[in-house]
């Protein structure tokens, strides 16, 4: 199956570039490059891709706006924002509003198109490097909404929440939990539907707007 994928990134060099990357690689295919936040939601909107690789900053509409507005009115478009984490302040922003992961722009190749690959199959992509920026992020605002409630999950759902907060992987869960893959997937399954997430990435905020989690 052909995954497509919409390049959006104010540099021309660096779209093409993207563009080159993805459709020389088979089962992947560039359909459209934005200049713009504005150009990137009107494309999204024409071509439907399968996922969008969102820069932050851009003209007329940033990264974070255009991600926003995707994912509200095409839920089954994945945003992964490129970004330079000394530079761009937005990785909590960007969650919030749909993003399902993050990439460096010197990211090497065979890792961005593995990125692709794993925002499109539902997944969210979240390193190390990123987790700990976006709790940097939780830590230096104040202006954090009501937390979502809790109260409908089960105890067993509340640890496989706090865990995949912690960043672990489904497989990491599993042994550490003493579960089966199937358990550990059915688990966040019900998580993503009782937090109303789109995501992993959704689920690691909602447990640390709840609480649930704090910063170490």
């Amino acid at each position: 199956m052909e995954l497509r994928v919409l390049v959006a990134d104010d540099q021309a060099l660096v779209r093409g570039s993207f563009r080159v990357l993805l459709d020389t690689t088979p089962g992947l295919r560039t359909v459209g490059e934005a200049g713009t936040g504005a150009e990137a939601v009107e494309l999204a909107e024409r071509e439907r891709p399968d996922v969008v690789l969102m820069d932050v900053r851009m003209p007329e509409m940033d990264g974070i706006e255009a991600t926003r507005r995707i994912c509200a009115d095409l839920p089954d478009i994945r945003v992964l924002i490129l970004t330079t984490f000394d530079l761009d302040s937005y990785v909590y922003s960007a969650l919030r509003a749909g993003a399902s992961g993050f990439l460096l722009k010197d990211t090497p190749p065979a890792d961005l198109l593995s990125a692709v690959r794993v925002v499109a199959a539902g997944d969210s992509l979240l390193a190390p490097t990123v987790t700990r920026r976006l709790i940097a992020e939780f830590v230096r605002r104040p202006e954090i909404q009501l937390p979502p409630s809790l109260d409908g999950l089960t105890d067993r759902e509340r640890e496989v929440l706090t865990l995949v907060a912690r960043g672990l992987s489904n497989t990491e869960l599993a042994e550490h939990l003493h579960l089966s893959p199937a358990t550990v997937k059915t688990h966040i399954g019900h998580l993503l539907a009782k937090l109303q997430a789109r995501d992993r990435a959704q689920l690691v905020i909602a447990a640390y707007e709840s609480g649930l989690v704090r910063p170490r």
